[in-house]
């Protein structure tokens, strides 16, 4: 683009750009053969709405290119919140609040995620369709300003919806199968969900108790986690309005014949198979805590074996003989504090060694990973470190000499991978923290 129509642009001087046309009345027209990025881009990124509108006489075409980042003039104006910029546009044409730009992004995307509430009340009035346009990733205008909480555009887009009589926004689901009452739940953002389901003008369109791709509720998702501040507002809330867990959820079979076929085809013949985790049928907190009961009593149980192995440990110490035994006795070489299996049997030591620290570690692993998102979660991986470090010099210091070096590199090897993956947790927690 031409440098003094680009200044023009950035300035709002709409004599330059008169000169400039007077000079070339070919300009415009060039431009759009020339270069990705015209006039109106830039004007409407500084929000010059004199501007804007001279060149929608000149070149009302300029309001449906892209430049090269994948925006549109509507794109930029919605995004920065010019809402005067935004109504110029829509004259034009209405239809361009559903332009799609990088990520399938609309400008009603754009506005809704950054919060423009009448940026966001302007567009849906042009143009109501356009509630229902979602992104690559299959979220609409709602689900991303719930994500990004922006309250003051939810209440606008959940006024509008209600308004047009569009409930079936409420419902639609993302890729991962979340409605906005799950992202809303997640997020764990009280006035979001009240203004859903607790202000008794939610329409009975609204579905409480849809299940996404995960086979949860909206109430199971806060659940999962149930130790944050706010939480049992929000559970009172959902639970007011009839919301239920996936569990606790009963089904009206039909009575049709293919039903009930269908129905009889699904009942288990092995009555093992009723006590097998099923998604939809069990809570996920309930598998989470029977999860993390049972890595704790693995944990538990491998590292006090690693602290007493089979046999014991010697309780004395006795020198070496010509013949390797001690000196005296039949007995192998050994100091106090020794294995007694792991100087009788170096083999058997070693396997007991390698199979309990296995044991050992991934309980620890699972701990962590059973916990992610629990308060005071940096406090609780050091206390998981200083017991890993415990456990392991134990058991280097139990070891018979013989093979003390195998043990040590056995523990040393699962040691450095574990460390690796609790440091990069703890690097990640100290992010959050930092932000």
């Amino acid at each position: 683009m031409d440098s003094r129509l680009s200044e023009a642009s950035k300035t709002g001087d709409i004599q330059l750009l008169h000169q400039l046309m007077a000079e070339n009345p070919l300009l415009l027209h060039i431009l759009a053969l020339t270069s990705s990025e015209n006039p109106l881009h830039v004007a409407s990124l500084a929000g010059h709405v004199e501007f804007v509108q001279e060149i929608l006489k000149l070149k009302p075409a300029f309001v449906h290119e892209m430049n090269q980042d994948g925006f549109s003039p509507m794109h930029i104006a919605a995004a920065n919140g010019y809402l005067e910029v935004v109504r110029e546009l829509l004259i034009v044409d209405p239809r361009l609040c559903r332009m799609k730009g990088r990520d399938q992004w609309t400008p009603l995307h754009y506005a809704a995620a950054r919060g423009r509430g009448d940026v966001v009340k302007e567009m849906v009035l042009a143009c109501p369709e356009s509630l229902e346009n979602v992104t690559l990733y299959e979220e609409t205008s709602l689900h991303l300003a719930v994500n990004n909480c922006q309250f003051e555009a939810v209440k606008t887009l959940v006024e509008s919806v209600m308004e047009l009589r569009k409930d079936n926004v409420f419902n639609m689901k993302d890729k991962n199968g979340n409605s906005v009452l799950h992202v809303a739940t997640w997020k764990k953002q009280h006035q979001v969900v009240e203004w859903l389901v607790g202000n008794g003008k939610t329409p009975s369109a609204l579905e409480l108790n849809i299940v996404n791709q995960s086979g949860l509720t909206p109430l199971d998702l806060l659940l999962i986690f149930p130790s944050e501040a706010g939480d049992r507002e929000i559970e009172g809330i959902l639970r007011g309005a009839g919301a239920s867990r996936a569990q606790d959820i009963q089904y009206t079979p039909s009575h049709g014949p293919m039903e009930t076929n269908t129905l009889q085809l699904q009942q288990p013949n092995n009555p093992m198979e009723y006590f097998k985790f099923r998604m939809g049928r069990d809570s996920p907190s309930d598998a989470r805590t029977a999860l993390l009961v049972v890595a704790v009593l693995v944990a538990t149980a491998t590292f006090q074996a690693g602290l007493s192995p089979p046999g014991g440990v010697w309780q004395d110490s006795t020198g070496s003989n010509k013949n390797g035994t001690g000196s005296g006795s039949n007995e192998p070489a050994h100091s106090a504090g020794e294995s007694i299996m792991g100087s009788d049997d170096n083999i058997f030591f070693i396997c007991f060694v390698t199979f309990n620290s296995m044991g050992f570690f991934v309980s620890l692993y699972m701990i962590c990973v059973l916990t992610t998102n629990f308060p005071m979660q940096l406090e609780l991986l050091m206390c998981i470190l200083a017991m890993y470090g415990t456990y392991n010099t134990a058991l280097i210091s139990i070891a018979p000499a013989n093979p003390m070096v195998c043990v040590s590199l056995l523990i040393y090897g699962l040691q450095t991978l574990l460390s690796l993956v609790l440091l990069r947790r703890l690097f990640r927690i100290r992010l959050r923290e930092l932000h």
